[in-house]
């Protein structure tokens, strides 16, 4: 499952198409999230090891860096979270995340249903 700051991560990333981690922490703090540079380039070494993101490397000034971007499977990794719910809590794992979801305002749920292709 994601973190909060991995979501932030990856909704950065996404609307940024591609970018090394430094651009990925200008957009966080432009979106009142300060984070540090080293925090932001482990969560994506994360998400990347998670096969949510893709990188490859570029030179730059003083060496190389990673550039990533979305993998484009986040939907197949939520379905696959949900599979684990199922298999790890049975019907009762199903009616408390369901619970859940109703408790969600109406712009984190639509933007769940985004994720999830539902919209």
């Amino acid at each position: 499952m994601l973190g909060s700051l991995e979501t932030e991560v990856m909704h950065a990333l996404r609307e940024l198409h591609e970018a090394p981690a430094r651009d990925v922490r200008k957009k966080l703090e432009a979106g009142g999230i300060r984070v540090a540079y080293t925090t932001v380039a482990t969560i994506l070494s994360r998400l990347f090891d998670k096969g949510l993101v893709r990188r490859r490397r570029e030179r730059c000034r003083g060496g190389e860096r990673y550039v990533y971007r979305t993998a484009g499977n986040e939907q197949k990794y939520l379905m696959n979270l949900l599979r684990g719910v199922v298999a790890t809590f049975g019907p009762s794992g199903v009616v408390h995340l369901n619970e859940e979801i109703a408790k969600l305002d109406p712009s984190q749920e639509r933007e769940l249903r985004r994720r999830l292709r539902l919209e």
